[in-house]
């Protein structure tokens, strides 16, 4: 299943690694803001649009920032293909809460 992220990116799903919040991974010195100014040095983030930046998408070979939310991601991805994907790294999704329980 591909997924549109913003701008004119679509991207498989079978390619994501992660969708992260970008305010909440990024508060403070993190090893995220490490593992993304270092994504960032070696070339492999894509800034899909130059609106405010809401998420970062982690896949195989690069990092997609994204003005849209996680929860917009999560929505964007069916039901069955959402759990199929948190599946891949041992999460589930509540349907009636919408919570991922690890």
């Amino acid at each position: 299943m591909y997924v549109h992220i913003g701008g004119d990116y679509t991207i498989s799903d079978s390619y994501i690694l992660g969708i992260f919040d970008l305010d909440q991974t990024t508060a403070g010195a993190s090893d995220t803001v490490r593992y993304l100014n270092e994504a960032e040095k070696s070339g492999r983030i894509e800034i899909v649009s130059p609106d405010l930046p809401r998420s970062f998408i982690v896949t195989l070979d690069r990092v997609y920032v994204s003005p849209v939310s996680v929860a917009t991601l999560r929505k964007r991805l069916s039901a069955p293909d959402y759990d199929r994907f948190m599946g891949r790294i041992g999460k589930t999704m509540d349907h009636q809460t919408g919570k991922v329980d690890t």
